[in-house]
């Protein structure tokens, strides 16, 4: 294996998992070591929920994101969306609308096309995202999941062209899939600003991804029964320690798959977010009693995706 690990050197890459978990240096603008966000947060009933439980434990949220899509909210609600976050200084992240699962094709829906699930068909869906992008920044947002290698390099080709604002935080989301030092690099390189890696992967082997990229880290600590089921409370603080800078975020087990979200699923939606911002209330007990050192970003911290309002926008 010497020639394999001295090429992957060469190139710059560690060539074994950081099976010595070393502390990473590396930091949010802010000069924070994590930041704290809440998945699933689907439409503005809800979010208006997540800050009224944020308040009730005393609780900062840094980041909300939302999955349903952009394509499936109105203009009206989106703005409330942007309004509500801006208000606070929290980034908004909203997954870009049109995807495989709701094309007319079958294979993402199969048991062998999860690869392909999220990604983009055919050169049409690719200019539906980008409308949906577009869209997006007109009403004020900063901040978009992507799941397509091909729209990331369109993302960064789109700021290139002033057709979406410089300080729009594109997310690259944990159904893309890459899962190595390598092809996470290859996800900065494309145009990520964060990045959501899969769920299973050990300190070892997140440890070695933290050398090779500098962008943020966002890693689910309690995840989705459809993404593994995982609780990592425990493992926060060390989470916290390697992989600096990094979003911890708290998703949920044992609830329904409300996606695509919409009036159906409100209640259902509210109750779901409130109990996520309870999750992340005992995650951040942990950070204080495990490594009470750690540091966080304030609301409002520079490198947040926080929504800019039109009129904002026109004031300057």
């Amino acid at each position: 294996m010497r020639e394999s690990r001295q090429l992957l050197e060469s190139l710059g890459y560690p060539s074994t998992d950081m099976k010595d978990l070393p502390t990473s240096k590396k930091r949010f603008p802010d000069g924070a070591q994590y930041r704290v966000e809440i998945p699933s947060v689907e439409g503005p009933a809800a979010l208006t929920e997540t800050v009224k439980e944020m308040d009730h434990y005393g609780i900062n949220i840094h980041r909300i994101s939302q999955g349903s899509g952009i394509m499936l909210q109105t203009d009206e609600e989106i703005k409330e969306m942007c309004q509500l976050t801006a208000d606070r200084g929290m980034e908004l992240s909203l997954f870009v609308g049109p995807r495989g699962t709701w094309d007319i094709s079958a294979q993402p829906l199969t048991s062998g096309g999860q690869s392909i699930a999220l990604r983009h068909e055919g050169a049409d869906q690719l200019v539906y995202a980008m409308e949906d992008l577009k869209r997006g920044a007109k009403l004020g947002l900063r901040g978009a999941l992507v799941a397509d290698e091909g729209l990331l390099l369109l993302t960064k080709e789109m700021k290139k062209a002033r057709q979406l604002p410089e300080d729009f935080v594109v997310k690259g989301s944990v159904q893309m899939g890459s899962a190595n030092p390598v092809s996470i690099k290859l996800m900065q390189d494309l145009g990520a600003d964060t990045y959501n890696v899969p769920t299973a992967l050990t300190l070892w082997k997140l440890a070695a991804i933290r050398q090779a990229i500098d962008i943020p880290i966002d890693l689910y600590v309690e995840v989705p029964d459809n993404l593994g089921g995982f609780l990592r409370y425990y493992e926060i603080p060390e989470i916290i320690r390697v992989l600096a800078p990094v979003y911890i975020k708290f998703g949920l087990r044992n609830h329904p798959d409300v996606y695509p979200s919409g009036k159906q699923w409100e209640q259902t939606n509210i109750a779901l977010v409130k109990e996520r911002v309870r999750r992340a209330a005992i995650g951040l007990q942990m950070i204080e009693r495990y490594y009470p050192e750690a540091k966080t970003s304030y609301l409002g911290a520079k490198g947040l995706g926080i929504p800019k309002m039109p009129t904002t926008m026109a004031s300057k």
